[in-house]
């Protein structure tokens, strides 16, 4: 069925022409013997009248579907002739209820599920003439559209761990250094979807130092690790998460009338 819009009306008034056997009637005489009928307009569903303009009572009614006439193609795979999608079966989006009212059929997208996860992780830190650096890796997933993202290094505890021991050896692993906890950080807590589910994670953070070890030594999560000072490390991280949390632990670089230390730092340590 073609619609067309109101605006649009005049181009579709024609001239009526006449059938071959004579003029079309400009009206239809009743039959002067039929009982007088009430105006469709004022018909509404669950009985009784409205006049235009009163508000609608109860739920929206709809007629039965005639009889011998099917509410879907009897094949709902069978090619529409004009390239768009075949027409499926209404029934499968729509029921009708008692007295004729359309009941909706619940969605076909069910709900996410939700779950939890956890992972630890830790700001490297080493001081060199002052001067702060920390310890940042590139990671590329499979299917990644831009060049990869540049994060700290953080992961999965294995059964039986505590976070710390998590986060010590997620560090070890990831960046190829031998990292001792200084101190702990704030936690970062994010959502996101995988799989059907709705995720939301917490990754614990420790402030850490290395004690050895050598940046060529980590593994294939990473595909470059570096230092990088902590003033440039605020372009350089992909996530703003991230970001505040290398502000926060550059807060706790300083101590109190001691700036460019960090607590129970070696200054001398040296690693990769």
């Amino acid at each position: 069925m073609t619609r067309y819009h109101t605006a649009d009306g005049a181009q579709h008034r024609r001239e009526v022409r006449s059938a071959p056997r004579g003029p079309v009637p400009p009206t239809i005489v009743p039959n002067p013997g039929a009982p007088p009928r009430a105006a469709r307009r004022d018909r509404v569903p669950g009985g009784g009248l409205a006049s235009d303009g009163a508000p609608p009572r109860g739920r929206l009614g709809v007629c039965a579907a005639p009889r011998g006439h099917p509410l879907h193609h009897p094949d709902a795979d069978a090619p529409t002739g004009d390239g768009s999608p075949a027409p499926g079966r209404l029934d499968d989006l729509v029921a009708f209820g008692p007295a004729g009212t359309i009941e909706r059929r619940p969605g076909a997208v069910a709900p996410l599920r939700s779950a939890t996860a956890t992972s630890a992780g830790g700001i490297v830190v080493r001081i060199e003439e002052d001067r702060p650096s920390l310890v940042a890796g590139l990671r590329r997933r499979d299917g990644d559209r831009h060049a990869g993202t540049w994060t700290l290094p953080k992961g999965t505890p294995n059964p039986g761990e505590s976070l710390e021991q998590t986060a010590v050896r997620e560090v070890e692993e990831e960046t190829g250094l031998r990292v001792r906890i200084v101190a702990p950080l704030p936690s970062i807590e994010y959502t996101f979807v995988q799989g059907g589910t709705r995720i939301h994670k917490t990754v614990h953070y420790f402030l850490m130092e290395p004690i050895g070890g050598d940046l060529d030594r980590h593994d294939h999560e990473f595909e470059r690790v570096r230092w990088v000072r902590f003033d440039d490390a605020r372009s350089l991280l992909t996530f703003d998460t991230e970001r505040a949390l290398v502000e926060t632990a550059a807060g706790a670089l300083h101590g109190p009338g001691d700036p460019g230390s960090m607590p129970n730092l070696n200054p001398g340590t040296t690693a990769g």
